[in-house]
């Protein structure tokens, strides 16, 4: 499989996968309710609302409130998801996530919208970088960066049966979707490989990893054989798909709408320095805040766009 074989379907936002997810989910497991600060029409809660209205909560602007219910719904026997933007679904409530819901082991599903750079318009106050840093270093806490829509709603399904708490992060605007309609490719903590190459190792997340297919299909072009491989689960991460990676390719770049410290990028880095030392390169913002924008040109401008990465690639395979 190559990256010029991986077709986009459509366009459609990630938010609309979990909309989906959740309403599907919701006739599926009774235990399933849904509580929201404020943004049922942002998280595309109204099919849910509707058929379920005795399982949803609006909590008002009061995210923390919003944690400290959902802890207490797991005592008798809930399934309770969280829905916010991701600014708000991690820095504003931390402390109460650290406490009621990771120490405390709660089985709750804390789901956050509008996570990085392509939230766009709304600026650095709401372009939350940092997130995925702050909850996979919380014990317990399973950390879930789907692609597209139909990765989002088959992952806002699966953790509805995965025990534990769970981050599960998304975006806003429409984005390719090119991954399996059923969701059969999806799998908590298991890596999914989009093609096979062994010149370098390209690792991508979320909305980056269309972008890191795009860059591969132009390296195809050029002779580079490339492996593009979804880490879909920050944590666990597939540590084993990995290293059968990077020992074949001998490099690697890896590709995430986040800060590169904290995120995808170090716990890459870290898998290899611990079992098989490469050159790694970074595509990631570089240690800023983000700012008002059109998502794209957003990308472009903070160096996340195809060319960058197809750029880093080059300069890892240079650098073995």
């Amino acid at each position: 499989m190559k990256c010029s074989d991986i077709a986009l379907l459509n366009e459609k936002e990630t938010r609309g996968g979990f909309g989906e997810g959740i309403y599907e989910i919701g006739q599926e497991n009774e235990q399933v309710v849904v509580l929201t600060a404020d943004l049922a029409g942002s998280l595309k809660l109204g099919p849910f609302i509707k058929a379920f209205p005795n399982r949803f909560v609006q909590v008002g602007i009061a995210e923390a409130n919003m944690i400290g219910i959902a802890a207490g719904m797991t005592i008798g026997g809930k399934i309770p998801y969280t829905t916010t933007f991701a600014n708000f679904s991690t820095g504003r409530v931390y402390d109460q996530i650290r406490q009621s819901v990771a120490y405390s082991e709660k089985n709750v599903k804390i789901c956050a919208s509008h996570a990085g750079l392509t939230l766009g318009e709304d600026g650095a106050t709401h372009q939350i970088l940092e997130d995925i840093g702050l909850m996979k270093m919380l014990p317990g806490m399973t950390v879930i960066v789907p692609c597209d829509f139909n990765q989002t709603k088959a992952a806002t399904k699966a953790i509805a049966a995965y025990e534990g708490p769970v981050y599960l992060r998304f975006g806003r605007p429409k984005w390719a979707n090119f991954t399996k309609e059923d969701g059969s490719d999806f799998v908590i903590g298991k890596a999914q490989q989009l093609s096979e190459g062994t010149d370098v190792s390209i690792f991508a997340c979320g909305h980056m990893v269309w972008k890191a297919i795009e860059a591969g299909k132009i390296l195809e072009a050029r002779g580079i054989s490339v492996e593009v491989i979804n880490i879909h689960t920050i944590k666990p991460l597939d540590t084993e798909a990995i290293l059968k990676s990077i020992q074949k390719t001998k490099c690697a770049v890896t590709v995430e709408e986040h800060n590169v410290i904290g995120g995808l990028g170090d716990s890459v880095a870290q898998v290899a320095a611990k079992h098989c030392p490469i050159p790694i390169e970074y595509i990631g913002v570089n240690d800023s805040f983000g700012e008002s924008g059109k998502p794209l040109e957003l990308l472009i401008k903070f160096g996340l766009d195809t060319p960058f990465i197809v750029a880093a690639a080059e300069k890892a395979i240079s650098r073995k």
